[in-house]
């Protein structure tokens, strides 16, 4: 933050009591004229100081359904005039020229329902907080400028830092609305997990999109920059349930879709629930949500990054379970190897793994190189294992792991043995030649000797019929570790070739 941080006061220090808190005769409210003229004036020499001519907005918001304001609410937050109904170009990030932003200054010193900081990064920062103090913050002295303020009547303070300086401490990573968020999103839609988008675009204030796969690259490109998303499962076509559910007192949320398709979103308090529900008599969808972050259960969440990819908005979003698996899985690379404990084996093949919250999988091939009937004879359930990362798929937050990756491929081995004979068991009699276990354990490895490798006469006409079970000298031609294949000759293995 800058370092040089004054705070700009119409309240004579002199008029303080041992705790440092005000006792003058002053008004805590704006007087809309002198006095809240020189406060402007005051902003306006220290950005003048400090050589900027544009400020960049902030963490802008407006005042919820409660307006705790020190002055009445106005219609539009105090913004009318400023910007469009719609509020366009109020937005995180948002570049304005020094005269808009004295204006917005002044609308938060009215406090009408608006506020924002004023910054350019790392070189000058304002910020009004309650009963009127403006903070100002430059990176450099600005002596003329606290000069200029005490001309004006007013009282610059030197503070070591603002009590509203943004928090760049708070925990966790904030999930970026990136190419992954957006393949997520895509797929969920695509499985119907997902139909709602909320975009909040200011702080207490958000507007609702209706998701389809037809609908996403739309909605998408229309988004306010830096808005934070929030994605929602379908509402239910049942309406009248939804308002029958609603609790018998405090503010919920309601979104219902009208016919025409549009989502809409009010808070409504019990006294208005009559009213609400002639509201959306001709809904043909809707859902009531919680205001309380514990009984809010969106499917994910995310902030919108700039243009070149880089997160600047520093406002988050409530973190879901999705959320911090995603987090989790942004630490996973291909190749790592990770410890976790096995929490289930299953007769189709997959195993689960806890790898530290996280339940990853092992597909049936990736268990082990050598042949199994069961994933349990091969681990158990609560056992430690150690497993390679060998895939991690953030469209799907699924992680794949490899066991037998971390091991080496006994085929190889086996491949240097290539060309000597050995007397392994027959296992199988198939119509084009035999499976022949050549190594003496049960789980031993299996190579074919094709009938042509087997009798003299390919056609069957032989004395010697071999069974399962039986014994067979076999010579090693040629073994495969790619494909997994062993390719044996009986009749090479004889010393003349004949059996």
């Amino acid at each position: 933050m800058p370092p040089f941080v004054h705070r700009i006061t119409k309240y004579d220090p002199a008029d303080r009591d041992e705790h440092g808190g005000y006792v003058g005769a002053e008004d805590t409210t704006s007087d809309h004229g002198p006095v809240e003229a020189a406060c402007l004036q005051a902003v306006a020499a220290f950005a003048e100081d400090t050589g900027v001519d544009r400020l960049a907005v902030r963490e802008p918001g407006v005042s919820g359904p409660v307006h705790f304001g020190r002055e009445p609410a106005v219609d539009g937050f105090g913004l009318a005039g400023l910007f469009p109904s719609d509020l366009s170009g109020f937005h995180d990030g948002a570049e304005v020229p020094l005269a808009l932003g004295l204006e917005l200054v002044r609308v938060m010193l009215r406090d009408n329902g608006a506020w924002c900081r004023l910054a350019v990064e790392d070189r000058f920062e304002v910020q009004v907080g309650w009963d009127q103090y403006v903070y100002v913050s430059s990176d450099r002295p600005c002596e003329r400028a606290v000069a200029r303020t005490r001309a004006l009547g007013l009282f610059p303070e030197r503070l070591e830092a603002s009590p509203y300086d943004a928090d760049f401490d708070e925990p966790g990573v904030q999930r970026p609305a990136d190419e992954d968020f957006w393949n997520r999103l895509r797929w969920s839609v695509g499985t119907g997990e997902a139909a709602m988008l909320e975009e909040g675009y200011l702080h207490n204030a958000s507007r609702w999109h209706r998701l389809t796969e037809d609908t996403l690259d739309a909605v998408r490109a229309r988004l306010t920059p830096r808005a934070r998303l929030t994605v929602w499962p379908g509402l239910s076509t049942d309406v009248g349930a939804v308002l029958a559910s609603l609790p018998d007192e405090g503010p919920v949320e309601f979104v219902w879709e009208d016919r025409d398709g549009t989502v809409s979103g009010a808070l409504v308090h019990e006294s208005e629930y009559r009213e609400l529900a002639a509201r959306v008599a001709d809904a043909r969808a809707a859902t009531a949500l919680s205001l309380a972050a514990d009984e809010r259960h969106p499917l994910f969440t995310a902030v919108l990054p700039d243009d070149d990819g880089v997160l600047r908005a520093r406002w988050r979003t409530e973190a879901t379970p999705s959320d911090r698996d995603w987090a989790f899985l942004k630490t996973l690379r291909r190749g790592q190897v990770r410890t976790g404990t096995v929490t289930a084996t299953t007769d189709f093949g997959v195993t689960f793994v806890d790898i530290g919250g996280f339940t990853a999988i092992i597909d049936l091939p990736e268990l082990s190189w050598r042949r199994f009937d069961h994933p349990s004879d091969v681990v158990a359930v609560g056992q430690e294992i150690s497993a390679e990362v060998i895939d991690v798929d953030m469209t799907r937050e699924r992680v794949s792991l490899s066991l037998k990756a971390l091991r080496p491929d006994p085929l190889v081995s086996l491949a240097r043995r290539t060309g000597r004979v050995v007397t392994g068991t027959v296992t199988k009699v198939v119509p084009f030649g035999v499976f022949v276990r050549v190594e003496e354990r049960e789980d031993g490895f299996e190579g074919l000797v094709r009938t042509a490798e087997l009798y003299e006469d390919p056609a069957g006409h032989h004395e010697h019929v071999v069974r399962a079970g039986d014994p067979l000298v076999v010579k090693i031609l040629h073994v495969d570790p790619l494909r997994r294949r062993i390719a044996l000759s009986h009749l090479q293995a004889l010393p003349h070739g004949k059996p």
